[in-house]
């Protein structure tokens, strides 16, 4: 096996991390539907199908090293949403809190000098960048539109690059 047991319980802890992210998502993009603002929904829907492709890249990780896939209990999602801001925060919250996981992922595979899990790794580095930064910067879109100007958010994604959508499109992530 080319990574140890321990190193493995944490690869599955964090597969259950990456799918908790992608049931957080979900529930803000149902959030945001709920809303009628279908640009924020999608964005979230998609955000949703991300985390779940960061834990499969982790599934694959751990059988390609030799270990066993054991997926742990995910939590249920936060649904205490009241505004964007809120829905907002808590999206930046929860990749904030995934960023620290592989952090102490990294640091468990280099106090094991484990140089492919490292490699492996870094792909995931990069990618809580751009999650903390996208996320910190809707934030600030959402905070500078105020609770009256969501639909400048909308606005805002448009302009960044969507087709307009509806709710039932939105929820099969096209």
């Amino acid at each position: 096996m080319m990574a140890s047991d321990k190193l493995i319980r944490a690869m599955n802890e964090q597969v259950g991390h990456e799918l908790a992210a992608s049931h957080q998502y979900i529930a803000i993009a149902a959030y945001f539907d709920s809303e009628a603002l279908p640009r924020l929904a999608h964005f979230f829907y998609r955000q949703s199908d991300e985390e779940r492709e960061h834990a499969m890249k982790i599934v694959k990780f751990v059988l390609d090293v030799g270990g066993g896939v054991a997926i742990p209990d995910v939590p249920a999602p936060r649904t205490d949403l009241t505004s964007a801001e809120s829905a907002v925060a808590l999206a930046l919250e929860s990749e904030e809190n995934v960023t620290r996981q592989i952090y102490d992922l990294v640091d468990a595979a280099r106090e094991e000098k484990n140089y492919i899990a490292l490699k492996f790794l870094d792909w995931f580095l990069d990618e809580q960048r751009e999650e903390v930064a996208t996320m910190s910067a809707l934030l600030q879109v959402v905070r500078r539109a105020g609770p009256e100007g969501v639909l400048h958010v909308e606005d805002y994604l448009a302009r960044a690059g969507g087709p307009p959508l509806d709710s039932a499109a939105a929820a099969e992530g096209a």
